[in-house]
Protein backbone atom coordinates (compact mmCIF):
# COMPACT_ATOMS: atom_id res chain seq x y z
CA UNK A 1 0.00 0.00 0.00
CA UNK A 2 1.45 3.58 -1.19
CA UNK A 3 0.79 5.74 1.96
CA UNK A 4 2.68 8.95 1.60
CA UNK A 5 2.66 11.46 -2.05
CA UNK A 6 6.11 10.64 -1.90
CA UNK A 7 5.58 6.68 -1.91
CA UNK A 8 3.26 7.62 -5.36
CA UNK A 9 5.55 10.05 -7.00
CA UNK A 10 7.97 6.63 -6.70
CA UNK A 11 5.83 4.22 -7.63
CA UNK A 12 4.97 6.11 -10.70
CA UNK A 13 8.58 6.53 -11.58
CA UNK A 14 9.21 3.01 -11.47
CA UNK A 15 6.05 2.37 -13.09
CA UNK A 16 7.18 4.23 -16.14
CA UNK A 17 10.76 2.95 -16.31
CA UNK A 18 9.06 -0.46 -16.01
CA UNK A 19 6.97 -0.01 -19.27
CA UNK A 20 9.46 1.79 -21.52
CA UNK A 21 11.14 -1.63 -22.53
CA UNK A 22 7.81 -3.02 -23.41
CA UNK A 23 6.57 -0.30 -24.88
CA UNK A 24 9.48 0.50 -27.45
CA UNK A 25 9.23 -3.13 -28.46
CA UNK A 26 6.05 -2.62 -30.39
CA UNK A 27 6.44 -1.91 -34.15
CA UNK A 28 4.95 1.15 -35.78
CA UNK A 29 2.88 -1.39 -37.50
CA UNK A 30 1.97 -2.86 -33.72
CA UNK A 31 0.97 0.49 -32.35
CA UNK A 32 -1.01 1.05 -35.43
CA UNK A 33 -3.58 -1.46 -35.00
CA UNK A 34 -6.79 -1.45 -33.00
CA UNK A 35 -8.58 -4.84 -31.52
CA UNK A 36 -11.29 -4.01 -33.46
CA UNK A 37 -13.91 -1.51 -34.86
CA UNK A 38 -14.70 1.34 -32.24
CA UNK A 39 -11.64 0.65 -30.56
CA UNK A 40 -8.44 2.41 -30.26
CA UNK A 41 -5.09 1.45 -31.61
CA UNK A 42 -2.45 1.32 -28.96
CA UNK A 43 -1.33 4.74 -30.07
CA UNK A 44 -4.20 6.12 -29.21
CA UNK A 45 -4.47 4.44 -25.84
CA UNK A 46 -0.85 6.04 -25.41
CA UNK A 47 -2.31 9.06 -26.62
CA UNK A 48 -4.73 9.11 -23.97
CA UNK A 49 -2.19 8.90 -20.90
CA UNK A 50 -0.73 11.97 -22.59
CA UNK A 51 -3.60 14.03 -22.42
CA UNK A 52 -3.79 12.61 -19.19
CA UNK A 53 -0.83 13.38 -17.87
CA UNK A 54 -0.92 16.80 -19.40
CA UNK A 55 -4.45 17.69 -17.59
CA UNK A 56 -3.83 16.10 -14.23
CA UNK A 57 -0.49 18.61 -14.83
CA UNK A 58 -2.99 21.32 -14.56
CA UNK A 59 -4.98 19.88 -11.62
CA UNK A 60 -1.84 18.78 -9.54
CA UNK A 61 -0.54 22.50 -9.59
CA UNK A 62 -3.74 24.44 -9.63
CA UNK A 63 -4.99 22.48 -6.82
CA UNK A 64 -2.26 24.12 -4.67
CA UNK A 65 -2.92 27.77 -5.33
CA UNK A 66 -6.50 27.95 -3.99
CA UNK A 67 -9.47 26.99 -1.62
CA UNK A 68 -10.61 24.41 -4.15
CA UNK A 69 -10.07 23.48 -7.71
CA UNK A 70 -12.87 23.18 -10.46
CA UNK A 71 -11.36 22.54 -13.42
CA UNK A 72 -13.17 21.31 -17.03
CA UNK A 73 -14.46 18.37 -17.85
CA UNK A 74 -12.34 15.74 -19.87
CA UNK A 75 -13.66 14.72 -23.22
CA UNK A 76 -11.31 11.35 -23.99
CA UNK A 77 -12.84 10.98 -27.42
CA UNK A 78 -12.51 14.17 -28.93
CA UNK A 79 -8.88 14.98 -27.36
CA UNK A 80 -7.37 11.72 -28.96
CA UNK A 81 -9.18 12.60 -32.17
CA UNK A 82 -7.63 16.65 -32.20
CA UNK A 83 -4.16 15.00 -30.54
CA UNK A 84 -4.24 13.35 -34.02
CA UNK A 85 -2.16 10.60 -31.96
CA UNK A 86 -2.80 7.48 -34.78
CA UNK A 87 -0.82 10.03 -37.07
CA UNK A 88 2.33 10.11 -34.57
CA UNK A 89 5.71 8.08 -34.73
CA UNK A 90 5.41 5.44 -31.83
CA UNK A 91 8.62 6.07 -30.90
CA UNK A 92 7.89 9.64 -30.68
CA UNK A 93 4.77 8.91 -28.32
CA UNK A 94 6.67 6.73 -26.57
CA UNK A 95 9.05 9.08 -25.70
CA UNK A 96 6.64 12.11 -24.65
CA UNK A 97 4.73 9.77 -22.63
CA UNK A 98 8.10 8.49 -20.66
CA UNK A 99 9.13 11.84 -19.89
CA UNK A 100 5.57 13.77 -19.17
CA UNK A 101 5.32 11.12 -16.42
CA UNK A 102 8.76 11.51 -14.69
CA UNK A 103 8.03 15.16 -14.59
CA UNK A 104 4.45 14.88 -13.07
CA UNK A 105 6.32 12.16 -10.46
CA UNK A 106 8.26 14.96 -9.67
CA UNK A 107 5.44 17.45 -9.21
CA UNK A 108 3.84 14.82 -6.96
CA UNK A 109 6.89 14.61 -5.19
CA UNK A 110 6.33 18.05 -4.20
CA UNK A 111 2.97 18.89 -3.24
CA UNK A 112 2.84 20.05 0.37
CA UNK A 113 0.67 17.48 2.72
CA UNK A 114 -1.12 20.37 3.60
CA UNK A 115 -2.40 20.62 0.40
CA UNK A 116 -3.44 17.41 -0.35
CA UNK A 117 -6.99 17.83 0.92
CA UNK A 118 -7.65 20.79 -1.23
CA UNK A 119 -11.45 20.03 -3.06
CA UNK A 120 -11.40 19.18 -6.52
CA UNK A 121 -14.61 19.44 -8.45
CA UNK A 122 -13.84 18.13 -12.33
CA UNK A 123 -16.68 18.95 -14.62
CA UNK A 124 -20.06 17.76 -13.65
CA UNK A 125 -17.77 14.90 -11.02
CA UNK A 126 -18.56 15.04 -7.32
CA UNK A 127 -15.84 17.00 -5.00
CA UNK A 128 -12.88 14.54 -4.33
CA UNK A 129 -9.39 15.48 -2.98
CA UNK A 130 -6.30 16.63 -4.73
CA UNK A 131 -4.90 13.31 -2.81
CA UNK A 132 -7.48 11.07 -4.47
CA UNK A 133 -7.16 12.96 -8.22
CA UNK A 134 -2.68 11.93 -7.67
CA UNK A 135 -3.52 8.27 -6.67
CA UNK A 136 -6.64 7.82 -8.96
CA UNK A 137 -4.01 9.12 -11.79
CA UNK A 138 -1.38 6.38 -11.09
CA UNK A 139 -4.50 3.65 -10.97
CA UNK A 140 -5.72 5.25 -14.56
CA UNK A 141 -2.14 5.16 -15.88
CA UNK A 142 -1.85 1.17 -14.93
CA UNK A 143 -4.99 0.78 -16.59
CA UNK A 144 -4.57 1.81 -20.16
CA UNK A 145 -0.71 0.38 -19.58
CA UNK A 146 -2.11 -3.12 -19.49
CA UNK A 147 -4.24 -2.79 -22.25
CA UNK A 148 -1.09 -1.97 -24.70
CA UNK A 149 0.93 -4.21 -22.82
CA UNK A 150 -1.33 -6.82 -22.15
CA UNK A 151 -4.58 -6.79 -24.26
CA UNK A 152 -5.36 -10.31 -24.45
CA UNK A 153 -5.52 -9.96 -20.16
CA UNK A 154 -6.35 -6.27 -19.94
CA UNK A 155 -9.83 -5.03 -18.61
CA UNK A 156 -11.66 -2.88 -21.15
CA UNK A 157 -13.96 -1.11 -19.39
CA UNK A 158 -14.09 2.60 -19.48
CA UNK A 159 -12.19 4.59 -16.73
CA UNK A 160 -14.15 7.59 -14.95
CA UNK A 161 -14.17 10.38 -17.58
CA UNK A 162 -12.19 12.86 -15.10
CA UNK A 163 -8.91 10.72 -16.00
Amino acid sequence: MVNDVKDVARDLSATVDDSVPGLTAFSEGDSYRTRGPGTWSRKQILGHLIDSALNNLQRFVRAQQGAELVFPDYDQSFWVAAGGYQDRPWAALVGLWAELNRHLAHVISRIPSDRLGTPCRIGESQSMTLDFIVRDYVKHLRHHLAQILDPEGAAWKTHPPFA
